[in-house]
């Protein structure tokens, strides 16, 4: 395992750690925009009117039953929307000047699926606005054999990607690629927010080989723009008897193995064969 995957998975380990330790959300931590959905928990505290606060959960027909008001909807309101209805309604004869707060307690409507190169495949509940790292995190961070990239894809009528930078629709409207070395060195944009529905899928890493004149000969994670050097240095370096000038490169192209003379700066391809001959003299 080489090192950047070292680091990205102490980090998501770390971060695992924190999740478990602190709640989920707090009513602090609330987020605003959050759309409710069936089945999520929610906490309606009405200021100096304890019998009107509570916890309500959402049924399957997007409603639930409030004092003095009887059925209200929610699904597909946002927190904030939702808030400012029942002060409406509340305020319609029953309560003077109501103040109240809506709180998510339990999230069970929304969902995305982690699949691929993760300790713990499957779906996990969104709690409010939840990022890519969040997610690999609960999964138990990737795996030794991940590759760098994460694949999201997403119906073509759902939200678009958001990142802590942006909110761009990926190319294609349904599919956006993150690079997990990019992500894990700090870059916020391969940070992405997901959303209900989404599937994140983290591929095995490409692999090649390096054989002959080389100290450790076996097969390697291939890393983005590997040269034929930086591959002989995974594999140890070249023996006494190693040459850098007597390369090639075995290659399936088309469906036929090719044998191709390589250079040191030559960059490699996933699946090559890396063959360092020995010296002349």
């Amino acid at each position: 395992m080489n090192a950047n995957s070292k680091i990205f998975i102490r980090t998501l380990a770390a971060l695992t750690f924190v999740l478990v330790l602190l709640p989920l959300r707090t009513a602090s931590a609330q987020q605003p925009d959050y759309v409710v959905g069936p089945h999520d928990v929610l906490t309606v505290t009405v200021w100096n009117q304890p019998n009107l606060s509570g916890k309500f959960t959402v049924e399957v027909d997007g409603t639930f039953t409030f004092p003095l008001i009887g059925r209200v909807r929610a699904a597909g309101l946002r927190l904030r929307d939702l808030e400012s209805g029942l002060k409406k309604q509340l305020a319609d004869g029953f309560v003077r000047d109501p103040q109240l707060s809506v709180t998510v307690d339990q999230y069970q409507s929304q969902v995305v699926q982690v699949l691929g190169e993760v300790k713990t495949p499957g779906t996990y509940t969104l709690t409010g606005q939840m990022s890519l790292i969040e997610v690999l995190a609960r999964a138990g961070s990737t795996t030794e054999t991940a590759g760098n990239m994460a694949i999201i894809t997403r119906h073509a009528s759902a939200h678009p990607v958001g990142t802590s930078g942006t909110d761009a629709r990926p190319a294609g409207g349904d599919v956006v690629r993150v690079n997990l070395t990019s992500l894990q060195s700090g870059d916020l944009k391969e940070n992405v927010q997901l959303h209900d529905g989404d599937v994140v899928f983290v591929p095995k890493a490409e692999k090649i080989f390096v054989y002959g004149q080389v100290k450790l000969p076996g097969s390697y994670v291939l890393q983005d723009q590997t040269t034929v050097m930086q591959a002989i240095a995974l594999a140890g370096g070249l023996t006494e008897r190693g040459s850098s000038r007597r390369l090639q490169i075995i290659r399936q192209v088309s469906g036929v193995k090719k044998q191709l003379k390589a250079k040191l700066e030559d960059l490699v391809q996933p699946g090559d064969t890396v063959v360092v001959g020995e010296r002349l003299f």
